[in-house]
């Protein structure tokens, strides 16, 4: 009892401190991965003393805690803001990684002496971009929502390949021609048993009247979990079973959605900060001066080299003008993944596996801090950075079962085109009508001259039947004002 007791004292201690590092990374405009990293190394061999080296352990709480990750990245992901740059991610997670990791494992089988093999494993390692890396940078930055979305897409997705490479290489014998069927076959598979299990999910907890709000959350997050699993005993990416699961289920009319999403986002938050903290602890920083040389090169490689022709390459197709494309490429950040991926061939026991850990700590380190320290400085070099982005109309809804109707809660951001409009000019459809409006902590009963302002709060009641064409119609006038219908703006 004593030991567990022990345990939860410092687990919540971790948390603490690393909710605090938060805010000092905001401020230094640094991914706070940085900081968590630093915690584990505090409280590891390095620091209080703690001694944590089990290879397979941390790869198995790191790939749970990836799995957690990629749901709250799926349900927070937009549709509206990524379906332009839906060709663009799918090929910077596809086609990017396939030629990162030939660049990359060529170049480090001449310059490090690393067969072909593993050459070949770090540059499969190194292939993906980091989620929360990339996020806790581009906040605030103000690029389009094309760069956005494409970045956003690309960090869910291209963990999938990375992670079917890695372990094939580190797990077959040789190399033929059939890797990258399989790969093909893993990608497709965990792609459709995602859509399948969140259109199920979604259509479920629609009709499911749950007795208490938590638990829709709860499901929600079930059901991606349950996505990663069923991808993985079929022999498909359950990585990406649980990212498109997310993502469907996130942009579907879900009661108490906002309640999801926000539990999601802790979720997500706990997740990065017990993956990074471990990541830290069990890394030792006696034995990464052995490999800062190597990871320096690898670093160099993935950044001068790797990254920009994976860029180059796969948006060709798209017309990309070449300020985007530099931006794409030094927006692409390494984080938690590289890590995680790396602990695969250690719990094999391959040779040199240690070499690659050490090594991908080092380049995880240098690059968050090139990369991740001069991000917004290059978004302002090349014009990109326009200021920050108004956020969309956050619409909430929680079922009146006994009444067949559904209660809308409506927060008015900045920037809104709401902002202004008479509630006659909301032209609601029939079946759907505004209750009341809350302003400044004052809540009131509205009148047709009433005028909606910025960060004002509306209930709307509407029934079954006209809730998807209220929504809908709310959408289209905080996009394009009262003259939506003649702007063609329908809020799909």
């Amino acid at each position: 009892m004593n030991g567990l007791t022990l345990a939860l004292g410092i687990g919540a201690a971790v948390v603490l401190v690393a909710v605090l590092a938060v805010r000092v990374s905001v401020r230094l405009g640094l991914p706070s991965l940085l900081l968590y990293l630093g915690i584990g190394v505090a409280i590891g061999e390095a620091g209080i003393g703690i001694r944590f080296d089990d290879a397979q352990l941390t790869q198995a709480l790191g790939l749970a805690a990836l799995v957690l990750i990629l749901t709250e990245g799926g349900l927070t992901t937009r549709w509206t803001e990524v379906r332009p740059s839906v060709g663009i991610g799918i090929a910077l997670s596809t086609v990017a990684v396939a030629v990162s990791i030939g660049v990359t494992a060529t170049c480090l089988h001449y310059i490090l002496g690393l067969d072909w093999k593993q050459a070949a494993l770090w540059g499969s390692v190194l292939a993906s971009t980091d989620a929360a890396a990339v996020f806790s940078v581009l906040r605030g930055l103000g690029v389009s929502k094309r760069l956005v979305g494409s970045l956003e897409l690309e960090s869910g997705l291209n963990d999938a390949p990375s992670y079917i490479a890695v372990v094939l290489l580190s797990t077959a014998t040789t190399i033929d021609w059939m890797f990258p069927l399989l790969a093909v076959y893993e990608l497709a598979a965990g792609a459709l048993i995602g859509l399948g299990l969140g259109w199920l999910g979604a259509v479920g907890l629609r009709r499911v009247a749950l007795p208490a709000t938590g638990l829709y959350p709860l499901a929600t997050v079930a059901v991606c979990v349950a996505a990663f699993s069923t991808g993985q005993l079929a022999h498909a990416s359950g990585l990406l079973a649980t990212y498109v699961a997310g993502l469907v289920l996130g942009n579907s009319k879900l009661p108490h959605r906002a309640d999801t999403l926000s539990f999601a986002e802790g979720l997500g938050w706990l997740s990065q900060i017990g993956l990074f903290v471990l990541l830290g602890l069990f890394a030792s920083p006696s034995r990464l001066l052995a490999s800062v040389v190597p990871g320096l090169v690898a670093a160099a490689v993935l950044l001068l080299l790797a990254r920009p022709l994976s860029v180059l390459l796969s948006v060709l197709p798209f017309r990309v003008p070449w300020r985007d494309q530099l931006f794409l490429s030094w927006a692409g950040l390494r984080g938690a993944v590289p890590i995680v991926l790396a602990m695969i061939p250690l719990s094999e026991n391959l040779p040199g596996a240690r070499d690659l850990v050490d090594a991908v700590f080092v380049l995880v380190i240098v690059l968050t801090l090139v990369q991740g320290g001069t991000l917004p400085f290059v978004a302002r070099l090349l014009g990109l950075a326009k200021g920050a982005r108004s956020e969309q109309v956050e619409v909430d809804a929680a079922p009146l079962d006994e009444l067949g109707a559904e209660l809308l809660q409506v927060k008015i951001p900045d920037g809104s085109r709401l902002h202004g409009i008479y509630l006659t000019e909301l032209r609601l459809p029939p079946g759907a009508t505004v209750s009341l409006v809350t302003r400044e902590g004052d809540a009131f009963t509205p009148a047709p001259t009433t005028r909606l302002q910025v960060h004002d709060q509306i209930l709307i009641v509407a029934t079954q039947q006209a809730r998807d064409a209220t929504e809908r119609r709310i959408r289209a006038l905080d996009r394009a004002g009262r003259y939506a219908r003649w702007r063609g703006e329908h809020g799909d």
